[in-house]
């Protein structure tokens, strides 16, 4: 059974908000990630994205840094973005949603004519970024706590 849902650019301070409570969700409350942490300087100037399902319940978030705001994440590269914070609500889990995100945020960095997307992954979810064209590259790191590997997909 799928559950009907759309991906959109989180505009208005509503849509935010919902970006805000899924992150608050997975991250500081599953994940145990410090909401100091969680929620940083790059909010304000991100494009974020939202998956809602047709109800309105928010799904899932992602978001877009670009221009200088990406710098420190890519290696100084103005044509890289930085996609970050992906987080899928637990009962929307193996939907799609993270894949329909992953595109919605690629479909902004394309629109901002950049050439590549850059993220850092948290290690268990390697697989699923590389599903969808990502590769690893460099050493494994602790962000937050959490291991990660950073990776990227040509545009």
């Amino acid at each position: 059974m799928s559950t009907p849902y759309t991906v959109r650019i989180a505009e208005d301070p509503a849509d935010r908000e919902a970006c805000f409570a899924v992150r608050k969700e997975v991250f500081v409350v599953e994940q145990g990630v410090p909401q100091d942490v969680e929620y940083d300087a790059y909010d304000a100037v991100a494009v974020h994205v939202l998956a809602v399902r047709e109800d309105g319940v928010p799904l899932g978030t992602g978001r877009l840094l670009h221009g200088e705001a990406a710098a420190a994440k890519t290696g100084g590269d103005a044509s890289v973005g930085s996609l970050g914070r992906l987080a899928v609500a637990q009962a929307a889990r193996g939907l799609g949603v993270g894949v329909a995100l992953v595109r919605a945020i690629e479909e902004a960095a394309r629109a901002r004519d950049l050439a590549a997307v850059d993220l850092h992954a948290q290690t268990h979810a390697l697989g699923f970024y590389e599903r969808l064209g990502y590769e690893a590259y460099g050493p494994e790191f602790p962000d937050a706590g959490i291991p990660h590997r950073a990776m990227r997909r040509v545009l």
